[in-house]
């Protein structure tokens, strides 16, 4: 398979996994769960896991200064985005936290192009505008807030883009698997320390710790996985745009399961976020196709030349 193809649907299927997140949230909360109890056992079931199959399938662990990278973009990134996000909550809207939160594969794309020289086409601009517009038009209304809700907001987005970029640095020397896996680790640590610190509420029915562990199991460790896959084949900038689609996931999933209502403006919302995520994959496709043409037909010119792939 095209590696930018699989690397499409590794992303696809890790904004699917989180935009499920939000309604097995909601059962958790249903059930007596608060935020610092599920955000715990989502990283510490997750962790756990993660490293049960690192072990098995005998994964290779990051090591050195990729290690240490990685435990600082789960303990101070991941936690750090976390809680600023769920914060914001308390402060502005969920559509406006949402929005702003979505900021991010257009803050990766900018700040990937002026800091880490990545090349920022036009058709790749337009992707990330159109798919920002369209999780604008997903979210629907209901993006009211205050000042510290929409700096928060924004505080997520810029934590997340800034852990998205260096991600994909790492990412170009150790297994996507060990990496997710120690951010995993790391995230468990903190939040363990702040759930000793808080006294979290668990959840108190099986129903409510089921939907815990999917949270770790689907909307963490397949998640997770896989973002960090699709980062390796896709560049930092795609795969973020790419996920977007997770917004028109969750508003799906929000009208399947929890009858909430579905208005045309959101399906529009997602028509739109589709059609970015497609024309962005064809496109960039195309020219990485012409670009590996343009190295092999150099490389026969002058045979004492290698490619890299």
């Amino acid at each position: 398979m095209n590696q930018r193809v699989l690397g499409a649907l590794l992303v696809g299927v890790s904004a699917a996994s989180f935009g499920a997140m939000a309604i097995f949230a909601r059962y958790a909360y249903a059930d007596g769960a608060d935020v610092v109890a599920v955000l715990f056992l989502r990283f510490a079931i997750a962790a756990t896991l993660m490293s049960l199959y690192m072990a098995i399938a005998r994964r290779r662990w990051p090591r050195g200064r990729n290690l240490a990278i990685l435990a600082a973009m789960g303990g101070v990134g991941y936690v750090g985005q976390s809680l600023a996000f769920f914060s914001a909550l308390n402060h502005a809207s969920a559509g406006l936290v949402a929005l702003l939160l979505y900021l991010y594969p257009f803050l990766v794309t900018v700040l990937g192009a002026l800091f880490l020289r990545e090349p920022l086409g036009v058709r790749r601009a337009l992707a990330v505008l159109a798919a920002l517009a369209g999780t604008a038009l997903t979210l629907g209304g209901g993006i009211s807030g205050e000042p510290v809700g929409v700096a928060l907001g924004i505080a997520a987005a810029l934590i997340y883009s800034i852990y998205i970029l260096v991600g994909s640095r790492v990412l170009a020397s150790s297994d996507a698997m060990g990496a997710a896996t120690v951010v995993m680790i790391s995230a468990a640590v903190v939040f363990g320390a702040i759930a000793l610190a808080t006294r979290p509420r668990f959840p108190l029915e099986p129903a409510g710790w089921a939907a815990v562990l999917a949270i770790a199991v689907v909307s963490t460790a397949i998640a997770m996985g896989g973002f960090f896959a699709g980062i390796r084949l896709l560049g930092a900038a795609d795969a973020a745009t790419l996920s977007t689609l997770e917004p028109a996931v969750t508003i799906a999933l929000a009208a399947v399961f929890l009858d909430e209502p579905m208005n045309a403006l959101q399906l529009v919302g997602g028509v739109v976020i589709l059609s970015a995520v497609v024309w962005l994959t064809r496109s960039s496709g195309g020219r990485r196709a012409e670009a590996q043409q343009g190295v092999s037909a150099g490389a026969t010119a002058q045979p004492g030349t290698r490619s890299r792939a």
